[in-house]
């Protein structure tokens, strides 16, 4: 299952503006480290690990996710700092906004790509020249804030569901978020929750018109039941959606304006082929 939307063709990536009152000041060439999984049920990426776009970044949480360029052909790589960063939606495709962004910083052979929300960068691409196997200008370190951080305009359009806590504020998508299934397995009449962090993360499933396979799901999907007794309000909502827990993992139960549905967990492993 597919939990982000495909970026689309680059147009116009970079806007005019001005910078921000504390831009990034700090070197654009520290490398990508390994460093191990110290948390594995934390879902975020260690800033030691994103290199210089990764310190670039003004997460209201931690950092989503990053990396680093691969190799390309000298037939490949951008005459420009901005044909290094169409490249890096080509080469990618990470799901991201394909406009927007606005240099922040450059220093000879290197640039930094901000894509700010209220003045804060939430994507940073920095581009290099003429890099080891990688001629031209293309992608050198990139990293990126939780998708939750970015606009609606942009969200609105995902595949994923944002949701909310109860006073209105978005929830990261590291801890929850939802999508219809897959046309690609004629699942998009099913309905996908995944909720939890790291390794504790869990996949739950909607399947009102039961197009899943018998053996995908732990039990059966119940669109009107009694909500259990030690069932507690999570206080994540989507439109009309409430989502309530036990401290059984093996289902969910979302409280509609019409019913209590029970969602029940998905068996490891299982997903669109």
């Amino acid at each position: 299952m597919a939990l982000t939307s495909c970026s689309e063709s680059p147009g116009d990536l970079t806007v005019e503006g001005s910078p921000p009152a504390s831009p990034y000041d700090g070197p654009l060439d520290l490398p990508v480290k390994e460093v191990p999984d110290e948390d594995p049920d934390d879902a975020y990426t260690p800033i030691q690990s994103l290199g210089s776009a990764g310190r670039a970044l003004e997460c209201d949480w931690e950092v989503m996710s990053g990396g680093k360029g691969d190799r390309w052909s000298k037939s490949d790589g951008g005459g420009t700092p901005e044909d290094g960063l169409r490249l890096y939606f080509e080469i990618y495709q990470p799901g991201l906004p394909t406009s927007g962004y606005r240099i922040e910083r450059k220093e000879k052979g290197r640039v930094l790509f901000s894509y700010d929300v209220r003045g804060r960068t939430k994507v940073a691409v920095i581009v290099a020249k003429d890099q080891p196997r990688r001629p031209g200008w293309g992608p050198d370190t990139s990293a990126h804030c939780d998708v939750a951080e970015l606009p609606e305009s942009f969200t609105d359009d995902m595949a994923d569901d944002i949701w909310h806590d109860l006073d209105g504020r978005r929830v990261p998508t590291a801890i929850i978020t939802s999508s219809e299934g897959s046309g690609h397995c004629d699942w998009q009449r099913a309905h996908f929750l995944e909720l939890g962090s790291g390794m504790k993360r869990v996949l739950y499933a909607r399947d009102p018109h039961t197009v899943l396979p018998d053996t995908m799901l732990i039990s059966r999907y119940e669109k009107d039941v009694e909500l259990p007794a030690d069932a507690k309000d999570s206080g994540y909502r989507l439109d009309d959606w409430q989502l309530w827990r036990t401290d059984s993992k093996s289902a969910v139960y979302v409280r509609t304006s019409d019913a209590v549905e029970k969602w029940p967990a998905v068996r490891k492993g299982m997903a669109c082929a």
